[in-house]
């Protein structure tokens, strides 16, 4: 039986693959993932959950943030996580490739780079989308193109995203400016102002014209409004505006198209309300600013009215009176009333008034001479205090218990009568008329005191009949 041998090693034993120093290429790749996958492939837990962590914190900064600095810091971390990785598998004396470790690496960084890639491909076309929205003025289309992003792409592309978000700012700005101008169109000059204000604010920033414009054509489009006032305190205030010489400007050409027909219809609305001087003011406006206007001789008629209406009530006003034989104080300070008939040939209608409850008689005459609508009357006639006209007869009476014998001179009603053109407040006739009637009757009456009789007071007035004071009076309404 022969003794057993033995092999002596004649140089150093092999090492296996897996206890040889890690292949740097292979942890390079696995950290590419910004995972930490290639400090677990070097057992390095510690480093993994670092190097994840630290980029939870920085991607989640990205997403909520998305500024650039963190996009670098990003960027720069994962060329730290690479060149740590590849750096530390480099360190010991022997490195072996092993495919396996880089297929392995490669599986897991790939995809994610994938996605990113993607990600940001998706992004800019959504970006386009926004861009494009924005440059038509549709900001419909740009809220609806920038809710498509998602949390992907706000990690894979935040700048590009943000500034979508900020289009979309741009945007509810400009929704909450046309808020503004349709609050405006109520008449709301503030409202207008501070609608303005913001669509000169979001002009300031590049790409935002078209916008601006839509939103302006929006308001511009709703003009007039459903009130014409209102339409008139809307151009009003665009017409007044200072000039900046950008698409605002536009506004002048809804202005001019606008408010005549709102300038018209404001004065018309004042008119029905008995408004007249604002009426008027209105009229005169569109006189003034559009003289050539279709509309002007709506205007004119229209202003004439008003001003016909303001006159006519301040006629009613110094017509009033104080009582029965009292004149009123336009008999002192007469004024125009442009819209009632001139004086003229045939019969002219007047408003009577007595300077005392016995020099009024203007209940003898005929209805067709007299009114008390100012409306419907040429002629205001004022009468003063009745006295003592031409002596037409004197007669003897006997006292009815002293027997004496009295002689008494009757004598013409004299009545001073200031006439006034109604149309035009000037005085056309100042004298006095003196009504005539028959004299010395049988019998008078007159009062006595006492026991004592005097007699009869020796000026009388003749009594007059109705035909006597209609021809005292028919020179005066009568041409």
């Amino acid at each position: 039986m022969s003794d057993p041998t033995y092999a002596v090693p004649t140089g150093p034993e092999p090492v296996s693959p897996e206890v040889r120093a890690h292949d740097p290429l292979a942890v390079a790749l696995g950290n590419a993932s910004m995972l930490g996958v290639g400090y677990l492939m070097m057992r390095r837990r510690r480093l993994a959950a670092v190097a994840a962590l630290v980029t939870f914190v920085l991607v989640s900064m990205l997403a909520s943030t998305s500024r650039r600095s963190y996009e670098v810091a990003v960027l720069l971390w994962w060329a730290a996580v690479i060149a740590h990785g590849w750096f530390l598998a480099r360190r010991g004396a022997e490195r072996v490739a092993v495919r396996s470790r880089r297929l392995v690496a490669l599986a897991v960084t790939l995809p994610v780079l994938l996605a990113v890639g993607l990600l940001r491909f998706d992004a800019s076309r959504i970006g386009r989308s926004v861009t494009e929205a924005r440059e038509r003025g549709d900001c419909a289309q740009v809220f609806s193109a920038q809710g498509r992003f998602w949390l992907g792409h706000r990690i894979a592309d935040a700048p590009l995203t943000a500034r979508g978000d900020e289009t979309v700012r741009t945007c509810n700005r400009l929704q909450a400016a046309g808020a503004e101008l349709a609050t405006a169109l109520t008449g709301d000059t503030d409202a207008m102002e501070e609608g303005f204000d913001t669509l000169a604010s979001v002009l300031t920033e590049h790409g935002n014209e078209q916008t601006v414009e839509a939103t302006l054509n929006g308001f511009l489009g709703s003009l007039p409004a459903e009130d014409a006032c209102d339409t008139v305190a809307v151009t009003d205030w665009l017409r007044d505006r200072k000039r900046s010489h950008d698409v605002l400007d536009r506004a002048v050409v809804a202005v001019k198209r606008t408010a005549p027909a709102a300038l018209v219809g404001c004065g018309d609305d004042h008119l029905a309300d008995s408004s007249w001087e604002k009426a008027q003011t209105r009229y005169e406006q569109l006189l003034d600013q559009y003289p050539g206007d279709g509309l002007a001789d709506r205007a004119r008629k229209g202003s004439r009215q008003a001003t016909q209406s303001i006159e006519l009530a301040d006629v009613r006003s110094l017509l009033v009176t104080q009582g029965p034989g009292s004149q009123p104080e336009y008999c002192s300070s007469p004024a125009k009333y442009s819209g009632a008939k001139p004086f003229g040939k045939g019969t002219n209608r007047a408003l009577f008034y007595g300077g005392d409850e016995y020099s009024d008689h203007s209940d003898k005459l005929p209805g067709s001479w007299k009114t008390d609508d100012p409306t419907v009357a040429v002629l205001v006639v004022c009468m003063g205090e009745q006295t003592f006209g031409t002596s037409v007869r004197t007669c003897p009476y006997k006292g009815k218990t002293s027997g004496s014998t009295t002689y008494v001179t009757f004598s013409k009603i004299a009545i001073p009568v200031k006439v006034y053109e109604l149309r035009t407040g000037k005085l056309v006739v100042n004298r006095k008329i003196q009504i005539g009637g028959t004299s010395c009757p049988a019998v008078i009456t007159y009062f006595t005191r006492g026991d004592s009789d005097s007699g009869p007071p020796s000026a009388r007035y003749v009594d007059a009949s109705k035909s006597d004071v209609r021809t005292a009076f028919r020179p005066l309404v009568i041409r």
